[in-house]
């Protein structure tokens, strides 16, 4: 069942999406910038440890988690998830409810 939107309503919860979205491309922009620097400044002072591949690892692993969430796709934790578990939740209370 899909709620009911006023315009108003629809049009924060898009403005609240636009916004998830940019967010998303600033941070993976400073992503791309900065990397190439760690990597150049690792390199150049430390050659012989490549430490650079951490901060790869780990803020590549954070812009993953970023995309996943601004682009709605992880589906066990989406909104359409938690109206179906609070449906759920509610029809079991009133079939507890009927029984008593």
């Amino acid at each position: 069942m899909e709620p009911n939107y006023t315009k108003a309503e629809r049009y924060l919860e898009v403005q609240k999406r636009v916004k998830e979205l940019r967010e998303f491309y600033e941070h993976l922009t400073v992503f791309i910038l900065v990397n190439p620097i760690l990597i150049v400044v690792n390199l150049m002072t430390s050659p012989g440890y490549l430490w650079f591949v951490w901060s790869l690892l780990g803020w590549g692993f954070a812009i993953v988690m970023h995309a996943l969430k601004a682009f709605r796709i992880s589906p066990a934790f989406s909104k359409e998830w938690e109206e179906r578990k609070i449906r759920e939740i509610l029809e079991k209370e009133n079939s507890k409810q009927t029984w008593q």
